[in-house]
């Protein structure tokens, strides 16, 4: 059985190298790559891979909402997400929006092919000290909407700003931050960023 590959990642040296080595597999073909998550969901339509491998941070959509979209657009294609960033938060999300593996960009090549393996036959591939990591850690304390004031505040400096861009009254968005910072321990409203976006959250 051959095992049809897309690779979606933007750097484009690791992107090539990543072809490159999974080509020289036993049973793989490595169909197509792209460099953006906005474009992942068109190329499963178009090459129809058994397995989708998927960063996270991409431009357009992060690797996670497009495990999303694949979901309901190609849901025979499997999706492993390979990432830079081991944190309990993005394992969490990333089970949640479908994926069926998720690994670190530093595991073995040997390791890569056996987790392909074993999620194209049906099954679940997931780094053994981050799945630990996200036991231990348990699931994020935060609502959705808290999520999205905190993650907007990354970016803004006043509560006008995030009350603008989301939609909401100031009071609102003061009340959400300050049930974050309540939840996540921190001190500050930066702080609570910091937390979260460690813990792969936001």
């Amino acid at each position: 059985m051959t095992i049809r590959i897309l690779l979606a990642e933007d750097q484009t040296m690791f992107r090539g190298a990543m072809a490159a080595l999974l080509s020289l597999e036993p049973g793989f073909d490595v169909v197509g790559d792209v460099a953006r998550g906005d474009q992942v969901v068109g190329a499963c339509e178009a090459f129809r891979p058994d397995v989708a491998l998927l960063d996270i941070e991409m431009p357009g959509i992060d690797g996670l909402e497009a495990a999303r979209r694949l979901r309901t657009a190609v849901p025979e294609t499997k999706v492993v997400i390979v990432t830079t960033f081991g944190r309990p938060g993005y394992l969490h999300a990333a089970l949640a929006a479908g994926a069926k593996g998720f690994l670190i960009k530093d595991t073995p090549i040997e390791q890569l092919s056996a987790a392909i393996r074993k999620v194209a036959e049906g099954g679940q591939a997931i780094d053994p000290a981050l799945a630990v990591a996200a036991l231990s850690e348990g699931a994020s304390p935060l609502t959705p909407r808290e999520r999205d004031v905190l993650a907007t505040a990354r970016g803004h400096g006043t509560i006008a700003d995030i009350a603008r861009d989301l939609h909401l009254s100031a009071g609102t968005v003061r009340n959400h931050l300050s049930a974050a910072i309540q939840k996540l321990g921190a001190r500050t409203r930066a702080e609570a960023v910091e937390i979260a976006e460690r813990k792969g959250w936001l």
